[in-house]
């Protein structure tokens, strides 16, 4: 483990991201930086995509009928 030194402008939409993503900062961090590491690694595969693949790999059925999508305020 260790200590990243980022810009303070990118630390504030981290911040912003974890908010309304309900992750910690460093839990944010990690994702974009797994994420940003599996698009450079895949450049042919979508980020819906990537998702979709982790969400499976996990054992997550992401593909259910009767999940809603929260949209606007309702997220």
């Amino acid at each position: 483990m260790g200590i990243v030194n980022i810009e303070d402008a990118l630390h504030e939409q981290l911040r912003r991201a974890a908010k309304a993503s309900y992750r910690s900062i460093n839990a944010q961090a990690a994702f974009w930086i797994r994420i940003g590491m599996m698009c450079e690694t895949h450049p042919g595969v979508t980020f819906q995509e990537l998702v979709a693949r982790e969400l499976r790999a996990a054992g997550v059925d992401a593909s259910a009928q009767d999940t809603p999508i929260l949209t606007g305020d309702a997220a």
